[in-house]
This record gives structure tokens, C-alpha cells and sequence, in this order.
């Protein structure tokens, strides 16, 4: 069933902000097969407050989806903000009476989210230098949190993710030979367990956003958050795909290694050595490459029509290129 968000959005303020109260400007931001993002403003008899909806808009599956339900996210971002980690203020968690489904609604934070404008933008200049170990520091604070039980969040390591990237690239039926190598090679140099933590699960440039006088002032969309080894977030910031032109510069495309790991234990994180990091690093181009393969996939296949699938099935060479640099360098 079909939802008109801002004539449902126009009712929310109402609630929200009391009699009087109307939903303006409301803008789809972005949108895919299931969720969508909204930003709209609600003005009130207290005056004007800068909002972000965020809503499931196809069908949802907690049992076969890696994401979670908006409701666990809502109290992550509680969780995680009561530990000092930069997420937007949550104002609303969405419930039947509202007409907009599964949602959440929390205030919009000022900043930029582009990953390339970020690393090429002169207003960032003077940030930029920072935001490796601002970085670092926010992840400790995340991997710190106790998980809220409402959450229900899986567990998974470097062989569980090994073993699902591998189940959907053997399926898609591709044949790669540096992703071949990359799998042999990950399975051979299993890192030890370690005691899991919160992940945020796409800790990268991207789901940032940065302020050009602070820095970093806030990390986006937790859906994906998971338990798991506290390098797994530390290396996904550090695939070759989240530098946005610059590669030079391996976190985030705008920072560098030591930056990273030092601003982790300035923050309380448990050492973390760059080899382990690295390796996550490997995995998480891996991973990005097969993500890629199946996006193609669904766009030849017919299941998808958008040009997007197509575009993005092409940058599995990047990932590519990332894993024989990190190979060659003796991961």
C-alpha cells in the first residue's frame, strides 16, 4: 500500500510539535527497493526544527536480512549516543497511529555527507587532517556500548562473512581469479577470535557526516550494525572504494593508518595491530567486490532496471586493484 508521506508527515508535526504545528518542505533524499530517507522541517509555536524520516518502504524479513529494524536502529542510536559517539538525536520512534509504516524520525545535523567533497572541497581543508582520528576515537566509543537486548543483533566473524560472500559468488556464477586468490588467501590467514563488540557494520566515508569547522559530527545509517570483531569496522573505513579519489590516503581517503588506530586507543579501544586491520581491509574489498558482481547480476537478469546497478557491477576492478596492492604488500 502506497503511503503519502507528506500529507503523513503534516499529522506527525502535529503530534510532535503540538497544535498548530505543520510538516514544510518535505524531499525524498534518497531511495531504494525497501528504505527511504526524507528530510522536511516542522514549524511550531516554538519555531522551526530541521528534521530526517527514515522509512521501510517494501517488505522486511528479520530472519534472512543482514539489515535490522528501524526500532532496533532507533535504540542504537540512543545507545551509542549516550557513550559520546556523534549519531543524529532521535526525537521519534514510529508507531501505527502516525500512517507511515516502519520509521524513525531524528534531527537533521548540518555537514556533508559526499565522500568527494570531503577529500577535495577547500572549506574542509583545515578538518581533514583530524578526522582520521576522530574516526578512530568515535568507533572505540561505538565498540563500548553495551547492545540494547531489543535489538537482536547476529554475530558474525571473518568465517562467517568468508562463507556468505563466497555462498553469493559462487551462485552468481562469475569467475574471477583475484577474487578466487582473495578467498583462498583469507581462508588460509584466519585472524584469532576476539571478544565481539557493536560494529556499526558501514563505518566509511559516505555515512559521515563532517562539519567543516568540527569535523565529524555525526555517523549515519545503522542498519547494518552487528556484533563482531572490533577491526572489521576499523578496515571497512579503509577499503580502496570509500576514497573517493584519493588512494593515497587509505581511511576514508582522507587520513592515514596511525591516525586511525592511535585516535582508537586515545578513546579506550583495545590495541588493534594494522595487520589485523589490513586484513579486515582485504575482506571488506572482498566483500564489496561480490556486492558489486550481484548488483550487475540483478540488472542482467532483468530484476533490477536502474543504470545505477549496472554502473556500480562495474567497479569490482577497483576492488580488485585493492586486494593485489594489499596482497602484494605480504597481508
Amino acid at each position: 500500500m502506497s503511503v503519502d508521506v507528506p500529507a503523513a508527515l503534516s499529522r506527525l508535526a502535529v503530534r510532535l510539535a503540538g497544535k498548530g504545528a505543520r510538516a514544510a518542505e518535505a524531499q525524498r533524499l534518497t531511495g531504494g527497493a525497501s528504505m527511504e530517507t526524507w528530510a522536511f522541517a516542522i514549524e511550531g509555536p516554538k519555531g522551526r526544527e530541521e528534521m530526517i524520516l527514515r522509512r521501510r518502504s517494501g517488505p522486511f524479513d528479520p530472519e534472512n536480512s543482514r539489515s535490522t529494524s528501524l526500532a532496533a536502529e532507533a535504540a542504537l542510536i540512543s545507545a551509542v549516543r549516550a557513550k559520546g559517539a556523534p549519531a543524529p538525536p532521535l526525537v521519534h520512534l514510529c508507531d501505527e497511529a502516525d500512517g507511515l509504516g516502519e520509521a524513525h524520525v531524528t534531527r537533521r545535523v548540518a555537514g556533508e555527507t559526499l565522500g568527494r567533497r570531503i577529500n577535495t572541497d577547500p572549506k574542509f581543508d583545515a578538518v581533514r587532517p583530524l578526522l582520521a582520528r576522530q574516526c578512530g576515537e568515535v568507533l572505540a566509543r561505538i565498540h563500548s556500548v553495551s547492545p540494547p537486548a531489543q535489538a537482536h543483533l547476529k554475530t558474525a566473524d571473518a568465517a562467517v562473512e568468508l562463507d556468505r560472500y563466497e555462498e553469493a559468488y559462487r551462485t552468481s556464477g562469475a569467475e574471477r581469479p583475484v577474487l578466487e586468490l582473495a578467498f583462498r588467501h583469507l581462508r588460509d590467514h584466519l585472524p584469532e577470535a576476539r571478544r565481539p563488540v557493536l560494529l556499526h557494520g558501514d563505518f566509511r566515508n559516505g555515512n559521515l557526516i563532517v562539519d567543516p569547522e568540527k569535523g565529524l559530527a555525526a555517523v549515519l545509517d545503522w542498519e547494518l550494525s552487528h556484533l563482531g570483531d572490533p577491526a572489521e569496522d576499523l578496515g571497512w573505513i579503509c577499503v580502496n572504494s570509500w576514497r573517493f579519489g584519493r588512494p593515497d590516503r587509505p581511511v576514508g581517503g582522507f587520513g592515514d593508518y596511525e591516525d586511525l588506530l592511535a585516535g582508537y586507543e586515545s578513546a579506550g579501544g583495545e590495541p588493534v595491530p594494522l595487520g589485523r586491520v589490513r586484513y579486515w581491509q582485504a575482506l571488506g574489498s572482498l566483500k564489496w567486490g561480490v556486492m558489486c558482481l550481484m548488483m550487475y547480476s540483478s540488472w542482467a537478469t532483468g530484476a533490477e532496471a536502474s543504470v545505477e546497478r549496472p554502473m556500480i557491477g562495474r567497479r569490482v576492478s577497483e576492488t580488485e586493484i585493492d586486494l593485489l596492492n594489499i596482497l602484494e604488500a605480504g597481508l
